[in-house]
């Protein structure tokens, strides 16, 4: 095993930023919902909307990163090992089987990963984006007087971006939950936090080591 860089200083901060203003998201989204009431229905709605525009500014300035640093190239889908990694986390992983795919510096992701997060990027953050814009703006104040968007109603919006935000819960957990499934159980989380990750030294590693170095 060899210590590598493997995050650097900006994608661990868009990582856990995103988490935090996801999590206000979500706890808020539950209280204007009326799932329960902390900070009050007005407050949440405010801190909610706050947050959701905190978050697409985040994203904005992540997409750019990931195409002037071309880490872009990490989500690009691939079947190989695809099968072999859906029966790993299945029952590979319980049985103490040995990891089908092997993390390197220019593959962070598995392939299951890459499906994952291609799906997450393309489709569902884009849904939840796009139907809180519109209920956040469907009825919106212009020179004294309030106009709302040409759609009979936002009911149909709020099913969707509802039911976009318990997928996108359903992904944090299973997300929180693999975190815990690297070297020890807290391995994977410290190197989100430090950057460094204790890989297994290979031909494959050095060769990538060297071009990010050159």
């Amino acid at each position: 095993m060899k210590k590598v860089y493997i995050y650097k200083g900006f994608e661990r901060f868009w990582h856990w930023m995103q988490a935090l203003l996801i999590f206000t998201l979500a706890f808020t989204g539950f209280e204007v919902n009326g799932a329960y009431s902390i900070l009050g229905y007005e407050t949440a709605v405010n801190v909610h909307n706050i947050s959701a525009i905190s978050l697409i500014v985040l994203v904005v300035f992540a997409v750019f990163w990931h195409f002037t640093t071309g880490e872009w190239k990490q989500y690009i889908p691939t079947a190989k090992n695809l099968k072999a990694q859906a029966q790993y986390y299945i029952t590979g992983i319980f049985k103490n089987a040995p990891h089908p795919t092997r993390k390197t510096i220019l593959s962070k992701l598995n392939p299951l990963q890459r499906l994952t997060y291609l799906v997450l990027k393309l489709f569902l953050i884009p849904l939840m984006f796009v139907t809180g814009l519109i209920y956040m703006f469907y009825r919106y104040p212009m020179g004294g007087e309030i106009y709302s968007l040409n759609i009979g109603s936002v009911g149909t919006i709020a099913i969707l971006h509802t039911i976009g935000a318990f997928l996108l819960i359903a992904f944090i957990i299973a997300h929180i939950y693999l975190t815990t499934t690297g070297h020890t159980p807290t391995s994977n989380i410290k190197a989100m936090i430090t950057g460094w990750e204790e890989l297994e030294e290979d031909e494959d590693n050095k060769t990538e080591t060297q071009e990010k170095t050159e």
